[in-house]
């Protein structure tokens, strides 16, 4: 495809007029898109414009979206390398457009090379001012908010970034309900205490504070994903955390052995098929230390616990664990909800909730936050 020869290159840090989605350092240039859903956006004139990205990775491939004027166009897996990709062209160049290219897949924390970067753009028309949304969602979980299973036939078993979607994932579908901005933090396979594979190094609330530390390398860490995070820059109006459906599935997997100590790691169930009580406990302890962390560090959000999608074991414990917060705190600005679990009918690929079943999370957290706190949204 050729360019139109009257398009002009921008570098992204001397655009003003550009929103940037998801945790970044400010004034990064070229700018990094670390977690799914982030993205950068526009709105612009002109027939043409192109996007100036690069991307790398050893065994998982980042995928991404590009949106016009609201609608999905495009779903492309991202090459090694340096290119220029074309976002629309031959359109009126009198209209203004909105455009979003979007990260799709999550930080994956196993593929140290894996990053996305966006540099600029090459347009033939004038970049216009893109409004700020008036509410702000936050996500926080596991390969469920990843979207992990939301794309693909119901039958794929190969954990490819293929099947791997926010575009079709209950926080967008939440997002769009609201004309919220949002941002995920989620990372397959990780949990509250430990991962799927009793692994204690894989707690998202470990790495909460940090720009994105799920992210781990060399390119990474020298793009600051593992900086403190500055959360005066965007604080949310809710964050929806739905984790611990990786806690639960380690009470049935194999322990876990630190290869550097040979210390062992395990959730343990009793014979009759119940959760030993210590590591129930645990894990309780951890969901109000966390719940503490996230006032810490928003102190208007509403807070709500999500889940239920892939089972529905703990979540007895789970509202204790908002009772003990509510009662410890007389924090009341925080509530548990549970989720529809997945059926035969509403699974997605990889044995994870479809499409399907994010719409039924979607609706049920929908008619929550309206009732609870969105209610100028109804």
């Amino acid at each position: 495809m050729e360019k139109n020869q009257s398009l002009t290159k921008h570098k992204i840090s001397e655009i003003s007029n550009i929103k940037i989605h998801g945790r970044t350092r400010q004034g990064q240039s070229p700018v990094p898109l670390f977690f799914n859903g982030s993205a950068v956006e526009a709105n612009v004139s002109g027939s043409e414009l192109w996007i100036d990205i690069e991307a790398d990775f050893d065994f998982s491939e980042p995928w991404a979206t590009i949106w016009l004027n609201g609608a999905m166009l495009s779903r492309l897996m991202l090459q090694a390398g340096r290119y220029p990709i074309c976002l629309f062209r031959g359109m009126n160049p009198e209209t203004v457009k909105n455009v979003i290219f979007m990260r799709e897949t999550e930080a994956e924390a196993d593929d140290e090379a894996c990053h996305v970067l966006v540099h600029g753009f090459e347009a033939d028309g004038f970049f216009h001012p893109v409004p700020e949304k008036k509410l702000k969602i936050e996500f926080v979980g596991d390969s469920i908010t990843s979207g992990a299973g939301a794309y693909g036939a119901t039958d794929e078993m190969d954990y490819t970034a293929m099947f791997k979607g926010s575009s079709a994932s209950y926080p967008m579908m939440v997002a769009k309900a609201f004309d919220a901005d949002f941002r995920c933090l989620s990372q397959s396979g990780w949990g509250i205490v430990a991962g799927y594979d009793n692994n204690p190094g894989k707690t998202i609330p470990a790495h909460y504070e940090m720009v994105c530390a799920l992210a781990k390398g060399a390119a990474n860490e020298a793009l600051g994903a593992n900086k403190p995070h500055d959360f005066t820059t965007w604080q949310p109006d809710a964050i929806i955390v739905n984790l611990g459906t990786n806690d639960d599935g380690a009470f049935g997997n194999p322990e876990w052995a630190d290869p550097a100590t040979n210390e062992i790691f395990k959730l343990r169930g009793n014979s009759d098929g119940t959760y030993h009580a210590d590591d129930l406990a645990k894990i309780e302890n951890a969901i109000i230390d966390f719940l503490t962390l996230l006032r810490k560090n928003n102190e208007k959000a509403h807070l709500v616990w999500a889940y239920g999608m892939a089972g529905q074991g703990l979540a007895p414990m789970m509202e204790n664990a908002i009772a003990r917060y509510q009662s410890l705190t007389d924090d009341r600005n925080v509530a548990f909800i549970l989720l529809p679990d997945t059926t035969a009918e509403t699974m997605g690929s990889l044995m994870h909730p479809g499409e399907k079943s994010h719409r039924c999370a979607a609706d049920v957290l929908i008619r929550y936050l309206r009732s609870a706190c969105f209610s100028v949204c109804k």
